[in-house]
């Protein structure tokens, strides 16, 4: 195993039974992703996905195919793969703190305390520990299940849609702001989004799905000299290209 295959999906499929019918989800998918990497997946509502998020971090076991992190068979849930959805997930009748602590239950009270006044931090949330959830907007909820996630300093960060339920400016500040901790932290992203210009400004790489049974129809590497900005002609010239990938 070397850095370039850290991540590696080999000849991998998903089908669900849904009452008589067979749904194929994902069909033969082939994929490797280097350490340290940001990897943008993107496609049709239904294409798989997020499914094969779920198969990534261990939610899922039952699939066709072989998928290994940094060597090792993928057989459940890992603690080594940190995952953040579109909803944050945190719990109402907690505080922010009391939410993070539930990813850290085995470190000592004050190594708690500790980590998440660092991590807090690294979201630029200082001094929220005792906010409860109904007290933050969706922006800082959304931080909030970041910092839960890479509490526990997970090896591959999942993001499944986590900017989806935002309005447009908190949206591109979140973008920055994940840019920002990856710059930070140094750790394997994996990112589903129905945005492509989100798809471009996060990743190095982007998978374009077909619709299902989800194959990868193209893998795109984003090249260096593409500027985050969305009104860069580099941009929106690798915009266009990946549109064109859906009207074909």
């Amino acid at each position: 195993m070397s850095d370039q295959d850290y991540v590696r999906i080999e000849n991998v499929s998903k089908t669900f039974q849904v009452k008589t019918n067979k749904i194929v989800a994902l069909k033969n998918i082939s994929l490797t992703i280097a350490k340290d990497e940001i990897v943008s997946i993107v496609g049709a509502s239904g294409c798989g996905k997020s499914t094969l998020l779920r198969l990534i971090c261990g939610l899922e076991i039952e699939y066709e195919g072989k998928i290994s992190i940094n060597g090792s068979k993928l057989s459940g849930p890992s603690r080594g793969v940190g995952v953040v959805f579109q909803e944050h997930r945190l719990l109402p009748w907690l505080t922010v703190e009391q939410n993070i602590h539930l990813a850290i239950n085995h470190f000592t009270k004050m190594q708690k305390k500790e980590l998440v006044t660092k991590y807090l931090e690294l979201v630029d949330l200082p001094g929220t520990e005792k906010y409860f959830p109904h007290q933050l907007s969706g922006g800082m909820a959304q931080r909030v299940a970041i910092a839960r996630a890479l509490i526990s300093k997970p090896e591959i960060l999942l993001l499944d849609e986590p900017l989806g339920a935002l309005d447009a400016l908190t949206r591109k500040n979140m973008q920055k702001e994940i840019l920002h901790i990856w710059e930070k932290e140094k750790i394997t992203m994996i990112m589903v989004t129905h945005d492509i210009d989100e798809a471009i400004f996060l990743g190095s790489r982007i998978i374009v799905m077909t619709p299902r049974p989800g194959t990868i129809k193209r893998d795109i590497a984003v090249p260096p000299s593409v500027v985050k900005d969305y009104t860069d002609a580099e941009f929106m010239r690798l915009r266009n290209e990946i549109y064109h990938e859906f009207s074909l």
